[in-house]
């Protein structure tokens, strides 16, 4: 709620209930202005309630000096995450929160290696850089890598992917789930990339006008396509297609995610023996 007790009091959130469990990759999608940034901004004590209760890794957002130590435990990288650059070389930039973190220095080298090489930047190479000299898409794996080096438990991600081309979406997400497969941290992903929901999210919440609408694996949710498109969603091009075959009066499913998955069904409309 923001502006409390002003006449210009506005509900950012209503009545949320969500359980997101260990390990999962988790997208939350919704139309501009529907909540998911505020939301989020409460998985690491950033904004807290003004009724209800958060909990994330055990810790109850609303006690003040337990908040404080989320941030070793919860890595949330915003829209363009290379304007949060700051140090005078990448290794220090990134090296920014395991020195905060009180590790010795070698375990600092180890994890900013390890980050570096995670989203594809040579540590050697680029560690004595200035992160201003670097491309606009690697300035921001730099900045992602400076989230990565402090192992967080859950990696929380906003847009992440915004303003990049298709080349550089696909290998920053095949990073983050690397991490994840690497450390079984839990990913929250909001993005307005219906695509890049199908083919790695393993869940997916839905929010309108700041309240949950639906919650689900992505096969349920993207089959549910008109409610999506009233409430100013898409659904991924494969099922975008094949619920506009059924409206047709063609016999496909509605519940395909994938490309192949459509060619699937077309070939079984035309008879053919799918590749």
């Amino acid at each position: 709620m923001y502006s409390t007790g002003t006449p210009f009091q506005v509900t950012s959130l209503d009545s949320i209930s969500l359980d997101i469990e260990k390990g999962v990759f988790f997208a939350i999608i919704g139309s501009t202005g529907s909540g998911k940034s505020t939301l989020v901004r409460h998985f690491n004590g950033l904004l807290t309630p003004t009724g209800g209760k958060v909990r994330v890794c055990g810790i109850d957002t609303s006690d003040k000096k337990r908040r404080r130590d989320l941030w070793r435990s919860v890595g949330l990288v915003f829209q363009q995450p290379e304007q949060q650059l700051f140090e005078e070389t990448v290794f220090s930039d990134v090296a920014f929160g395991p020195r905060n973190m009180g590790l010795a220095e070698d375990e600092v080298t180890e994890r900013v290696h390890e980050a570096l090489r995670l989203v594809g930047i040579d540590p050697l190479a680029a560690g004595r850089m200035s992160p201003f000299r670097l491309s606009g898409g690697m300035r921001r794996k730099a900045a992602i890598a400076g989230v990565l080096a402090l192992k967080p438990e859950v990696l929380v991600l906003d847009e992440p992917t915004s303003g990049l081309d298709p080349q550089g979406r696909r290998q920053l997400m095949d990073h983050v789930e690397e991490f994840r497969r690497r450390e079984g941290a839990t990913i929250i992903l909001v993005t307005h990339d219906m695509e890049e929901v199908a083919l790695m999210a393993e869940r997916v919440g839905v929010l309108d006008r700041g309240r949950l609408v639906m919650e689900g694996k992505p096969r349920e949710i993207f089959n549910r396509a008109a409610e999506l498109t009233a409430i100013g969603l898409d659904v991924p091009a494969p099922a975008r297609l094949m619920h506009k075959l059924r409206s047709l009066g063609k016999a496909v499913r509605t519940d395909v995610l994938t490309a192949a998955e459509a060619e699937d069904e077309i070939a079984g409309l035309l008879g053919e023996a799918p590749c």
